[in-house]
């Protein structure tokens, strides 16, 4: 029996939740089947390490069947600012936070930067990125930040990083604040942060905090926004929009990690 492991290896079909089940499923709720040989597999839209497992799925998934517009998104208006800041892409380093497969580093090259590091918490991240765009990242680590061990943290210093990019992975708890913090650490000061969130999230308290723990970031200086604009990040299976916020800004110094560890404290 075919499983996920091999379904590159033969043809399979996509399935969404049947239409009358859509409207009740939340963002973090939804799922998909994936139809090999008579059988079906179900997966959630946030279960990556078995999307990953499935050469263009995530593509076929998310940019294809829901529209997913937020990699060029964020990567068109981070260029945007980078060049009214006549910052010259060459030079930057990047560390491609929560980087899954690439798309977000494969757009980050095309702005001209060389020198893209990715992260991921999930290994099947890592793989599918060397499978999918073989050479694009100059590294890619696979670590769980809120657990970051002295060498590898002096490791990725060693990047020198100017840039960093986290799309599509902020709020529901899948990158908690001390990761994002950790990460965000890492770039030199001053430097450049390109994300998005979802706007409720941003806007007023969410479960994980992390909306409170950016607007934090902002009051006190630690980031400076250079723009921010609202869009639609993707639609739903019940063909609604998700509207999220993408934000370029300028790094002006680390943040404390006590800050982040006070989230949900």
């Amino acid at each position: 029996m075919a499983t996920l492991d091999n379904v590159d290896t033969v043809d399979y079909a996509l399935h969404l939740p049947p239409e009358h089940a859509r409207g009740e499923l939340d963002q973090d709720q939804e799922w998909c089947e994936i139809e090999i040989e008579g059988d079906r597999h179900r997966i959630r839209f946030h279960d990556y390490a078995s999307i990953y497992k499935v050469p263009g799925l995530y593509e076929r998934l998310f940019a294809e069947q829901l529209d997913c517009d937020s990699p060029r998104f964020v990567t068109e208006l981070l260029g945007a600012e980078l060049r009214a800041a006549k910052i010259k892409s060459g030079r930057l380093t990047a560390l491609d936070f929560g980087a899954g497969n690439g798309m977000v580093g494969e757009l980050l090259a095309e702005l001209g930067i060389d020198d893209i590091v990715g992260v991921d918490l999930l290994p099947e991240a890592r793989d599918a990125a060397h499978r999918d765009r073989p050479g694009l990242y100059s590294d890619y680590y696979a670590l769980d930040f809120t657990q970051l061990e002295p060498n590898h943290r002096r490791d990725l210093m060693r990047h020198d990083f100017d840039l960093m990019t986290c799309v599509a992975a902020l709020g529901f708890g899948d990158i908690p604040p001390l990761a994002f913090a950790e990460a965000f650490n890492l770039v030199g000061s001053p430097g450049w942060i390109a994300f998005n969130i979802r706007d409720r999230f941003f806007e007023e308290e969410d479960p994980t905090g992390f909306g409170g723990f950016l607007r934090r970031m902002f009051r006190e200086g630690i980031l400076e926004e250079r723009t921010r604009k609202h869009y639609t990040h993707r639609v739903s299976v019940a063909d609604e929009p998700l509207e999220y916020f993408a934000v370029v800004a300028e790094k002006r110094d680390d943040v404390p990690l006590d800050w982040a560890r006070d989230v949900g404290a």
